[in-house]
């Protein structure tokens, strides 16, 4: 009995312990972040340029029309969105490599999902917060009006939409374990595949009937579903509740899944002594 109570006791004190080490993941890469704050503000940059030149792609082409101008400028946001969520996790592993401390990490007393969430949560957050950047400064470069718009409907289908992208983000986290040389932009494939099918710049409709199909599948229709409805047509937030729900879901599923396929590659890259120090 005494045995089973201290059990139940130290639950929490373990859950504790893995918060903080989570927490300390993501401060490494804020401080990172912060090391090289001046190739930060021209990557900003360019994503700016970037949306204002796919902007006026739908300037010209919609003869002036705001609704085909935010159009675009939603799925380049979206896309700058899900490219930083990816880059980051990416470029976190292949940076822990290049410093030689790849192998300590993994061989520190803690969960390795505690150590993805950290390093994918941070990449979440640091997406969020250089979209919004972009988003404000596309609305200053092309005067866009967005009183009717629903902001915080889209920030809430963003946050669920969050949950997937983890799932996504496991995913891409093992390719530069697996890979020291191509393993970063190996993770350009499965962006440009996601490009593709989820109509970040055209409706599914536009799509060969054939790849259609996996356009209905992928989280980032529905991503980009709602925060067009929330910012074009101002839906209140209950009406995006069901879709909110719905990318909350296929994260659960998404989530086990990208862990799996992580714990595979740590094993096969331990297995093959891919984990030391390159560069």
């Amino acid at each position: 009995m005494k045995s089973m109570n201290t059990a139940i006791n130290s639950v929490p004190v373990r859950l504790l312990s893995e918060l903080k080490a989570g927490y300390a993941f993501l401060e490494r890469n804020v401080n990172l972040t912060r090391r090289y704050i001046g190739w930060e503000i021209c990557f900003l940059v360019y994503s700016m340029v970037s949306a204002f030149s796919i902007g006026l792609i739908g300037k010209t082409m919609g003869a002036g029309d705001e609704q085909a101008v935010l159009y675009l400028i939603i799925g380049a946001l979206m896309w700058n969105f899900l490219a930083n969520i990816f880059n980051e996790i990416a470029h976190t592993i292949s940076w822990e490599r290049w410093e030689g401390t790849l192998e300590y990490t993994f061989m520190a007393p803690v969960h390795r999902l505690t150590h993805l969430m950290g390093v994918t949560w941070f990449a979440i957050l640091y997406g969020l917060v250089r979209t919004l950047l972009v988003l404000f400064a596309a609305t200053w470069f092309f005067g866009l009006n967005l009183e009717g718009a629903n902001i915080p409907g889209a920030l809430v289908v963003l946050a669920c939409a969050c949950f997937p992208m983890l799932g996504l983000g496991l995913v891409v986290a093992v390719l530069p374990l697996m890979s020291a040389e191509k393993g970063s932009q190996a993770a350009h494939i499965i962006l440009g595949l996601i490009l593709l099918i989820s109509g970040v710049y055209y409706p599914i409709s536009a799509l060969p009937a054939w790849l259609q199909p996996f356009g209905y599948i992928s989280p980032v229709t529905y991503t980009l579903n709602g925060v067009r409805s929330a910012l074009l047509e101002g839906t209140p937030t209950v009406q995006l509740l069901s879709l909110s729900g719905a990318l909350v879901l296929s994260g659960l599923v998404l989530i086990p899944v990208g862990y799996f396929i992580f714990l595979q590659g740590e094993k096969y890259a331990k297995r093959h002594g891919l984990l030391k120090r390159s560069g």
